[in-house]
């Protein structure tokens, strides 16, 4: 048969190579439109680099062979020899202990993380903090520029943050690179009051920044002039005082 729409003439070189001897028949008989070589011994030593797919149900197989072949495995077992050396294990035993370093790793910047949440939430506040709400003063806030806490892990410092004070607003800016990341929390109890979102919209303004969203009870926000941190704390602070008392 023709593949791929290949054009053939009267006489078509056809190439074998194996032998399935209880099928009796060759393990691979190919049309063939030139070689490089004589034959497959010429190719010796064969190593497969990638696979990969370019159309459908064509793969695309890239390989090396003979000299090239050697060279490259040659260079592999100098890989592994080092890295068993840096590792102080074998190589049969290097796979294992790179997935243990790879769990103690994880684990060691699970640790870091809660570190520098626990260090943050032990700081005292960079906006003044109400402990307690006070008459006229609206609900209690804990406003703070957090240091050494990534953006990602605001979200969980606030539910911390939220569980420590109870009833009352939380809102935390972490900067980096110049650049701030606003989350802003509301206890339950507050959520038909005064929303999250209307919140961090406020500090995404002030911050430089457009929009920001969540829930009621949890909203984030950034924008690009960190240096404007306590301004967003004071707009949202000053926010929340102004909040009518409970009816």
């Amino acid at each position: 048969m023709a593949l791929f729409g290949e054009k053939y003439g009267d006489e078509v070189r056809v190439l074998t190579m194996g032998s399935d001897e209880a099928a009796g028949k060759d393990y691979s008989v190919e049309l063939c439109g030139g070689t490089h070589v004589r034959r497959l011994g010429d190719i010796g030593l064969f190593t497969i680099l990638s696979e990969s797919a370019v159309a459908g149900g064509v793969r695309r197989i890239d390989a090396l062979t003979s000299e090239g072949a050697r060279k490259y495995l040659l260079g592999q077992a100098e890989i592994v020899r080092e890295a068993s050396a840096a590792l102080k294990t074998s190589a049969g035993e290097l796979p294992a202990r790179v997935a243990q370093l790879s769990e103690e790793r994880r684990k060691l910047e699970r640790e870091l993380t809660e570190a520098r949440k626990q260090l943050a939430l032990g700081r005292p506040s960079a906006a003044p903090q109400q402990a307690e709400p006070k008459s006229g003063d609206g609900p209690a806030l804990d406003a703070r520029i957090v240091e050494g806490v990534a953006a990602k892990d605001l979200k969980s410092l606030v539910d911390s943050a939220k569980a420590q004070i109870g009833s009352g607003v939380v809102a935390f800016v972490a900067v980096a690179d110049g650049k701030a990341s606003l989350v802003v929390g509301v206890t339950d109890d507050l959520k038909d009051r005064i929303s999250a979102v209307d919140l961090v919209k406020l500090g995404a303004e002030a911050l430089g920044g457009k929009g920001g969203g969540g829930r009621p009870d949890m909203a984030q926000a950034g924008g690009p002039d960190g240096a404007k941190a306590q301004d967003a704390l004071d707009v949202i602070g000053a926010r929340v005082k102004a909040l009518p008392p409970a009816a």
